[in-house]
């Protein structure tokens, strides 16, 4: 699947992946330049709020250089909205076989979570390399990560839910995992004061973390 394989190469390449949760259309191109400037030039506009859809449209045809996707899509129903809304990956808290399919039947790169040996394995059986970590605090971390890393060799994962700017590094450090998404610089308060300003900084930051460990 080498529409798949540059997509991981696309997301490792990143690092980070900012999960973004947006109440109003008008906050997503400010979004969107932030983290392009910032230097992680990829977004997981979760399928939370109403307008996510329209926000995801907003950013893909005005800001090409970002790479959105969508995030939270639990349905085939918004698996297909997203997608005719211009996202370019599809992202899920779990698993639904029947949206993964699709993805895969349209080419569409999906990361489905995953955080048992048993998730793990049905994933690994439909060809997928990479799966979700979530949420990885309370499943145990980098700990559980690299124990299930020792069993399905050569699968990656992205740990999201509990990565912050504090063990950022320590993760990207496990050969494991392909990237993490976080959504600590492009908070939801920080998003409605505006405080476009302060989600440059920290996304600044995590890039500069990323190019520290993975050059």
């Amino acid at each position: 699947m080498s529409y798949m394989d540059g997509f991981y190469e696309s997301v490792g390449k990143i690092g980070v992946v900012p999960v973004v949760v947006l109440d109003r259309v008008e906050d997503a191109l400010p979004v969107a330049d932030v983290l392009v400037r910032g230097g992680l030039p990829s977004a997981e506009v979760t399928f939370r709020t109403a307008c996510a859809a329209d926000a995801i449209r907003e950013m893909s045809e005005r800001c090409p250089e970002l790479m959105v996707g969508a995030g939270t899509v639990l349905t085939l129903e918004q698996a297909r909205r997203a997608v005719d809304a211009g996202a370019r990956y599809i992202v899920s808290p779990g698993y639904n076989m029947e949206v993964v399919d699709w993805c895969l039947e349209n080419e569409v790169p999906v990361l489905p979570a995953g955080v048992t040996p048993t998730e793990v394995t049905a994933l690994v059986n439909r060809g997928l390399e990479v799966t979700k970590f979530f949420p990885a605090a309370q499943y145990g971390g980098l700990g559980t990560i690299k124990a299930l890393a020792s069993v399905f060799v050569g699968h990656r994962f992205m740990p999201t839910g509990g990565v912050s700017a504090a063990n950022l590094r320590e993760y990207l450090e496990c050969p494991a995992i392909l990237a993490c998404g976080g959504t600590w610089m492009v908070k939801p308060d920080l998003i409605r004061a505006g405080e476009f300003e302060r989600m440059y900084e920290l996304t600044r930051e995590a890039a500069q973390t990323v190019r520290e460990v993975r050059g």
